[in-house]
C-alpha cells in the first residue's frame, strides 16, 4: 500500500482541486480524503506539491520493432514516467507495420515483457502504411486496436480515405490524421516564408496542413465519423478545427509543446533538433495555438516524440530525419509556457494532458476517482531544471529543448500501483 499525503490533487474529472491525501491498495486508488491514517503503508509527502493523474500522451513513436537503435519500448516507457507519463499511444511507423493481427502480437508480447507504463497500440490504416490498400479494420478491432493512423504520412487517396473513414465508424475505431499534402510540401526543410528564404532551405507551407485538415474532417463529416487531427502547428488549421466543431462535426486536435514554445526564427541557427514535420511556423501562428488550447479548439497536448541517432541529426540541415523527442521534458515545457504565463490553469493543463487524451482514445485513465487505477504523479512546480543531453533516459537526445532552463519536476511517478520512477539521481524504477 501507498499513501500519498498532504499534496494538492488536481483531479477535474471529479471537480478536485484541495489538499487531500491518497490511498493505493494494489493496483487501485482505495481512497481519497483528509487526513487518512494507514500504518501499512508506504508514506510519500506531497506536502508543497501537486498530485495529478498519470498524464496520457497519444502520439509517441517507440521505434521497436525495427529501430532499436533509436528507441526501445523499455527505455521508452522509462523516458514516459519519468516525464510523469502513465499511458501512451504507440503509433504505427515501426517493421513490421502494427496492420494485422500477428504484428500487434508481437507488439504486445514486447509490451508484456519490457514495458514500464501503459502502452496502447496504433494501428495502421493502410497495409504497410504504403497508402495504397486498406488494412483489415475489423481484424484490427477484434485485436483490441481502437486507433488507426498512418502517421508519418497521409494517405493520398482521398477515395481510399473516404473507405477508411466508413469501415472505421462501422467498427468503431478512430482515425487520426497526419496532415500533410506531399505536392505541396515538396520535400521542405523549414517553414516557408522569411526564415526559408534566409537560410536557402525549401519551405513548407502552412497551405499543405490546412488543406489536408480541410479535406479529413470534410471526410469525417460525410461519413460521421469521429475524426483526431494530429500536431496541429498552424493558425488556419486551428480555424478549420473551430469552425467544425461549431458545426457538430466529431473532430479533436492535438499540438505539441514545440508549436506553442517556440517558432521558425529557432530554427536561424541550423540546428536539426529543431527540425520536426510539421515545421516550427510563425508567431501569429504560436499565438493562434496557443488560443486554440485556451478555447478548447485544441483538446490535447502530446509529444509527438520522435528518437534519431546522432548519425541522422548531425548532417546538413535539409539531409536530417524530422522530428524530436520529448517525453521527459513535455510537462516542464508546458508548466513553462502555459502555467506561467496564465494560459491555462492547472485543471484545465491536466484536462489536455490526461482527462481528454483518454477520452479520445476510450480508455478508463486520466482520473483520480476512487477505484480507478493508481496512475498518479507528485509534481514539484517550483523546480528548476536545465535540460542536457546527459541526463535523458531515452536511448536518443534529439530535443528541441536542450539547453533550456524549465520549470517543473515529476519527483513520483506511479503506474498501476507501483512506484515506478522517483527523482533522485536518475530515478528509481520497478523493472519487470
Amino acid at each position: 500500500m501507498i499513501l500519498i499525503k498532504n499534496g494538492r490533487v488536481v483531479d477535474p474529472a471529479n471537480n478536485r482541486d484541495e489538499i487531500l491525501d491518497i490511498l493505493v491498495d494494489g493496483k487501485k486508488i482505495a481512497k481519497v480524503a483528509k487526513r487518512i491514517q494507514d500504518d501499512a503503508a508506504q508514506i510519500i509527502d506531497a506536502k508543497d506539491k501537486i498530485v495529478l493523474p498519470g498524464l496520457v500522451d497519444m502520439h509517441v513513436h517507440l521505434r521497436e520493432p525495427g529501430r532499436e537503435d533509436k528507441e526501445t519500448i523499455e527505455t521508452g516507457t522509462l523516458a514516459a514516467v519519468k516525464g510523469g507519463i502513465t499511458s501512451v499511444l504507440a503509433m504505427p511507423n515501426t517493421a513490421p507495420v502494427p496492420d494485422c493481427a500477428g504484428h500487434i502480437s508481437l507488439v504486445r508480447e514486447i509490451i508484456a515483457k519490457t514495458g514500464q507504463a501503459n502502452v496502447y497500440i496504433c494501428g495502421a490504416i493502410t497495409r504497410g502504411r504504403a497508402g495504397k490498400e486498406l488494412s483489415d479494420i475489423l481484424e484490427l478491432k477484434k485485436e483490441n486496436v481502437a486507433v488507426i493512423s498512418d502517421d508519418g504520412a497521409s494517405v493520398e487517396s482521398e477515395e481510399l480515405m473516404l473507405a477508411a473513414f466508413k469501415k472505421a465508424k462501422k467498427n468503431g475505431v478512430l482515425v487520426i490524421c497526419h496532415c500533410e499534402d506531399k505536392a505541396l510540401s515538396a520535400n521542405g526543410a523549414v517553414n516557408l516564408g522569411f526564415t526559408s528564404t534566409r537560410l536557402g532551405l525549401r519551405g513548407i507551407s502552412c497551405e499543405s496542413e490546412y488543406k489536408r485538415v480541410k479535406r479529413d474532417i470534410a471526410l469525417a463529416k460525410k461519413t460521421q465519423a469521429c475524426v483526431h487531427i494530429a500536431h496541429v502547428s498552424c493558425k488556419e488549421s486551428v480555424e478549420i478545427i473551430r469552425a467544425a466543431k461549431k458545426d457538430g462535426i466529431k473532430v479533436t486536435s492535438e499540438t505539441a509543446p514545440h508549436y506553442f514554445a517556440l517558432t521558425e526564427d529557432d530554427v536561424l541557427s541550423y540546428d536539426t533538433n529543431k527540425k520536426m514535420n510539421p515545421p516550427l511556423r510563425g508567431n501569429a501562428d504560436l499565438a493562434a495555438i496557443k488560443d486554440g488550447l485556451g478555447d478548447g479548439t485544441i483538446d490535447a497536448i502530446a509529444s509527438d516524440h520522435a528518437p534519431h541517432t546522432d548519425n541522422e541529426k548531425d548532417v546538413e540541415f535539409e539531409r536530417a530525419e524530422f522530428g524530436v523527442i520529448g517525453l521527459e521534458t513535455e510537462l516542464a515545457v508546458a508548466i513553462t509556457e502555459l502555467i506561467i504565463h496564465n494560459v491555462l490553469d492547472w485543471p484545465a493543463l491536466v484536462n489536455k494532458m490526461s482527462v481528454n487524451p483518454a477520452k479520445i482514445l476510450g480508455i478508463n485513465k486520466g482520473t483520480l476517482s476512487e477505484g480507478a487505477d493508481a496512475d498518479i504523479i507528485i509534481v514539484d512546480t517550483d523546480k528548476e531544471w536545465v535540460v542536457k543531453k546527459d541526463d535523458f533516459v531515452s536511448k536518443s537526445q534529439n530535443c528541441a529543448f536542450l539547453g533550456k532552463k524549465l520549470k517543473g519536476v515529476v519527483e513520483h511517478t506511479v503506474c498501476g500501483g507501483r512506484i515506478v520512477y522517483r527523482a533522485s539521481g536518475r530515478g528509481l524504477y520497478n523493472l519487470k
